[in-house]
């Protein structure tokens, strides 16, 4: 199904013929009922649970005192402080959107974020970034693959920000001594931040030309130029700003981590705010492997290993930290994003009139509704 291409604000009626997506492709209910879905999911909870009672001293009648001990009100702060980061990335992406032409308020760029949460946190393939750019592709009626473009650059600015304040709070951490698993991490990241630079380098001074060079169809050349429409609009008034609120976002992720530990008051367990820094932005970083569902296994065998390793945390109480903290990172967006994918008029495409299997010739020269920023839900 072909989706016409109508950026918002500027009342065109122009096409994009490549931007094909169709409402069943990207159906929630679908990929779940697909068998790649269930085994990304089963296989990592086995291959964890096999790590996890392999650990010395692991004793797993011990875990649910363990847990059950934990302050609620402190849990209660760091369920707050996680989800204070979901405005603060409504924000950043409303402020993006806006240089590729698309107006929308934030509280509209924070629910399509907040279910596309719930995507990423329960099928694989960063599936939830693409249904991000198609809810705001059904509810704006803008150009997929420009929005794309948009996610793209956000994703970088978060990369960076993972890597750079991860770094900081590791040399803050370990400066009386950095152990080798640290030291391997840190290289790793130092790889991380090289690639990215030299792939927005290319992308940016580069890319047109070879599309030039090499025989590409037309339409592929046109979702190109709208795609890197999206990843380089930011003007370099707008870095600073974009950086700031990054920076503030992933604070939250810290201060989540942090809280956690705090509320289960673990004697043996001296953490402080940068070791919380580090071990959440290590674990972040492995939630861009696209393998299972919010890294589910790869981020669960990090944080154990890393506070077991490097902080010498029991094994017990380290997946006591785990278990809660993903409790509230995973589980909980899980639950609150069923409840707002199942009564968000977002997610049925009410904000532009026709339903989802309409889109191919219904949303052709549409306006943005309330000019362009979508109703207040």
């Amino acid at each position: 199904m072909t989706v016409p291409d109508v950026p918002a604000g500027r009342g065109s009626s122009e096409r994009a013929a490549g931007d094909q997506v169709s409402a069943e492709q990207l159906s929630l209910g679908r990929r779940l009922r697909q068998p790649r879905t269930l085994v990304s999911i089963l296989v990592p909870i086995l291959v964890l649970v096999l790590l996890v009672v392999s650990l010395p001293g692991f004793r797993l009648d011990r875990l649910p005192g363990l847990i059950l001990g934990a302050n609620p009100l402190l849990l209660l702060a760091a369920l707050l402080a996680y989800y204070a980061g979901f405005p603060l990335r409504g924000l950043r992406w409303r402020l993006i959107l806006r240089t590729a032409s698309t107006e929308v308020s934030t509280r509209d760029s924070t629910e399509i974020i907040f279910i596309s949460w719930l995507v990423n946190c329960v099928v694989p393939a960063k599936l939830g970034d693409i249904y991000r750019a198609w809810l705001l592709r059904l509810n704006f009626a803008v150009s997929l693959s420009r929005t794309l473009g948009t996610v793209f650059i956000e994703r970088i600015f978060d990369l960076f920000a993972i890597v750079l304040l991860g770094l900081a709070a590791g040399f803050w951490s370990f400066r009386s001594g950095m152990p080798r698993e640290v030291q391997i991490i840190f290289g790793l990241g130092f790889g991380v931040v090289v690639l990215l630079a030299l792939g927005l380098f290319t992308l940016r001074n580069f890319g047109r030309r070879l599309m030039d060079v090499f025989p590409v169809p037309a339409r592929v050349v046109e979702l190109y130029e709208r795609f890197e429409e999206g990843v380089f609009g930011i003007g370099r008034r707008q870095i600073p700003v974009l950086g700031f609120l990054t920076v503030c976002i992933w604070a939250t992720e810290a201060a989540r981590l942090y809280l956690v530990v705090l509320a289960l008051g673990f004697s043996d367990v001296r953490l402080g705010m940068s070791g919380a820094a580090f071990v959440a932005f290590a674990a972040s970083l492995l939630t861009a492997i696209p393998l299972t569902p919010a890294g589910l296994g790869f981020v669960e065998g990090a944080v154990v290993g890393l506070l077991t390793a490097v902080y010498h945390v029991p094994s017990d109480q380290a997946l006591a930290i785990t278990i809660v903290d993903r409790a509230i990172s995973v589980l909980s967006v899980v639950a609150l994003g069923s409840l707002v994918y199942v009564l968000s008029p977002k997610t049925k495409g009410r904000s532009t009139g026709p339903e989802p299997g309409g889109l191919a010739d219904g949303m052709a020269g549409a306006p943005s509704p309330a000019g362009g920023g979508g109703p207040a839900i």
